[in-house]
């Protein structure tokens, strides 16, 4: 029994029913993240927040919550486009409790029936992943939108003031075409390091190497016969 109940207050007893109701309901936890399934889009989630329970002497008493199996995960998506993560267990996460039973919409798409009259239950949470403790957070650029590694070995970043878009692998950068790839850029394309092309190179406009006008340029030496021309000027 709460002790405020001792108390003969109408009010008050019912400030204690609403808030018993009140403790039943989920709205949304941090967890971490203990397995991903990537046939079904789910994870398990470990609560990080630990339940309160009343002992039979009155006292309270925490409790460690279940673990929420085969919570769908929210990928932000749309219009046939989707982003996804390389989840992984450990990951922070939040999982936000459906106000009714999800099962019959999970399983079969489209609307559906409740399959269970059950109400902000720990059953039916979403994951949405990304929240972070303090432990785990990382220095975040304001000026700036970014797709970054959280170990520092590649971004993505668009800055929305000039509108330049950067690009950056500490490893190796792939891009596939299964058709071809068009590049436009009026002021220059700028390329630092070795460049290795497998395939034919076709070029409209002006070809210049190591100073030399490919399009241009005469030979020294130039005889006839079947002698070589110099090398080119």
């Amino acid at each position: 029994m709460d002790r405020r109940e001792r108390y003969d207050d109408p009010e008050e007893v019912q400030r204690i029913a609403f808030e018993g109701g009140q403790s039943r309901l989920w709205t949304a936890l941090p967890g971490i993240i203990s397995a991903f399934d990537e046939n079904k889009h789910t994870v398990s989630v470990q609560p990080t927040i630990k339940g309160i329970v009343r002992q039979l002497d009155g006292t309270l008493a925490e409790l460690q919550l279940p673990l929420l199996l085969d919570c769908p995960v929210v990928f932000p998506g749309g219009g046939g486009v989707t982003l996804t993560f390389p989840i992984k267990a450990g990951d922070e996460c939040l999982v936000v409790f459906a106000s009714r039973c999800i099962d019959s919409w999970w399983q079969l798409g489209g609307v559906q029936g409740q399959a269970e009259l059950r109400m902000h239950d720990l059953s039916d949470g979403f994951c949405i992943p990304g929240g972070r403790s303090q432990p785990r957070a990382f220095e975040a650029r304001t000026d700036v939108a970014r797709l970054t590694a959280d170990n520092g070995n590649g971004y993505v970043e668009i800055d929305p003031d000039t509108g330049n878009m950067s690009i950056a692998s500490f490893g190796a950068l792939f891009i596939y075409s299964q058709n071809k790839a068009n590049i436009t850029a009026p002021n220059g394309i700028a390329i630092t390091g070795n460049v290795k092309i497998t395939g034919n190179l076709q070029v409209t406009g002006t070809t210049i190497g190591n100073g030399v006008n490919l399009n241009t340029h005469v030979h020294s030496g130039v005889q006839s016969g079947s002698g070589s021309s110099g090398g080119p000027v």
